[in-house]
Parts: structure tokens; C-alpha cells; sequence
């Protein structure tokens, strides 16, 4: 795993006393950031240097963020990206989370806010690499993801693809809370009254398959998300 001090930041943002600012805090926290004040100007710098985190604006002159992250994710499909912004709408986070971006932190903000939030999202890439394989041990239960089975001391399971690309989800992240929007937006697309209904269908579903073994729980975390509980792990952190 990459320390601090080799995480390259691609900071993007216009704010004339809050751009500089910002580097000089990342850059004293130990990382390496480099700032643009316009989504032109960085975009041809992401195209020319490699960066392992982009944290942009979305309200800027010339490109905004978000027109900015598209691009980004249509070159790079894994890089994460953090975006800020005055707004604090529902529907502005939501059109984040859609175009690709993993994170979204309105102004204003702290300091110590900001750390936390690029520490979760190393974090939670550096977990996804780590279980890209496609078989999950879940207690005395496996998940083979390629073949879509769950597999208990007494039988084997078939999962439909959506059963299957949820339970990935939720293994990747085991012990930990998965919030519920971030989940309808990577599984479903959106969310909406419909796709949020149709989650909740599934994850009852899902809890009977897994009920094999006492030792395993899908909990609903009430007003956030889900949790697969796994009795032994080391709980871990919200994502």
C-alpha cells in the first residue's frame, strides 16, 4: 500500500485564498499536490502525469467539476475523486455519485474533515484491489461471484446477477457500513423510491441465503445503509 508521502493529489479549485491553502495543508499533512485553478488546465495536466486522487470543485470558471470528473473517469476508470462544493443538495451529491465520483464534501468545511474523507477513500481502494478476487469467505459461508453461488455446509445457492452484484458489494466491505445511496448508485444507477424498494426486496433475500450461519448478519444500519456483520472480524469504519 502506498504511503502519504507517494500520493499524488490533482487539486483543482478557483477560489483564489482557498486553493493555496488547501495545497499547503495536503502538502504539510505529506502528500504531493499540485493545484489548478480551472478544470482546462487540469485536465491537461491529468492527461500528461499520473495522479492517485483528484479532488476538484464543481463551480468553476471555463470547466466545472463535474464536467471535469466525466472526463477523468472516461480515461481512468478506477482513480477516485472527491468533489467540492458550495452546494448541498441531494440531487447535486446523487450527480456526483453517478458520473463516477466516490466522495463529495461541501464548503465549508474542515480541515480535519477533509483528511478523514481522503483517508477513507485510499482506503476503501486499497480494499477493493486487495479483494478483487472473485471467491468471498463470509464465516463458514463462500461467495464465488463468477459462478453467482453461495455455498453453506449444506447446499449450494444460485444468485441472480443482481443478488450477486449486491453481495459482492456488501463482501467488499464486511463489517462496515455501506450507505444506502452509494449502493443504489453503483448497483442500481440511482436512487429513486423504486430502486430503493427493489434493494430493500433483494436484501431480504439475501439475509435468507446467508442464514446458514449463525455467526453472519445482514443488518440495517436505520438511516444510513446495511452492514454484513460477520461475528470474529474487527468492525471497521463507514463507507
Amino acid at each position: 500500500m502506498k504511503t502519504q508521502n507517494n500520493i499524488k493529489i490533482l487539486l483543482v479549485e478557483d477560489d483564489p485564498n482557498l486553493g493555496p491553502f488547501l495545497q499547503t495543508y495536503l502538502t504539510a499533512k505529506g502528500y504531493s499536490c499540485s493545484l489548478f485553478c480551472n478544470g482546462n488546465e487540469a485536465f491537461e495536466a491529468f492527461l500528461t502525469d499520473h495522479y492517485d486522487l483528484c479532488i476538484t470543485d464543481v463551480m468553476m470558471p471555463k470547466k466545472d467539476g463535474f464536467t471535469l470528473g466525466k472526463e477523468i473517469r472516461k480515461r481512468n476508470a478506477t482513480i477516485p475523486i472527491l468533489f467540492i462544493t458550495a452546494k448541498n443538495q441531494e440531487e447535486d451529491r446523487l450527480h456526483g455519485f453517478q458520473i463516477g465520483g466516490d466522495d463529495y464534501i461541501a464548503k465549508p468545511f474542515s480541515m480535519e474533515e477533509l483528511t478523514f474523507r481522503i483517508q477513507a477513500i485510499l482506503r476503501r481502494i486499497e480494499i477493493t484491489k486487495q479483494q478483487e478476487r472473485l471467491v468471498f469467505p463470509i464465516g463458514r459461508l463462500t461467495f464465488d461471484y463468477e459462478q453467482q453461488l453461495i455455498t453453506t455446509p449444506e447446499q449450494q445457492i444460485k444468485l441472480t446477477p443482481k443478488e450477486g452484484d449486491l453481495l459482492r458489494l456488501m463482501c467488499q466491505y464486511q463489517n462496515e457500513v455501506v450507505c444506502r445511496n452509494i449502493a443504489l448508485t453503483k448497483i442500481w444507477g440511482g436512487d429513486s423510491i423504486y430502486t430503493s424498494r427493489s434493494m430493500d426486496v433483494y436484501m431480504s433475500k439475501l439475509r435468507k441465503f446467508l442464514r446458514d450461519d449463525p455467526n453472519v448478519e445482514l443488518q440495517n444500519v436505520h438511516g444510513v445503509g446495511f452492514k454484513l456483520f460477520v461475528r470474529g472480524r474487527k468492525k471497521a469504519s463507514l463507507v
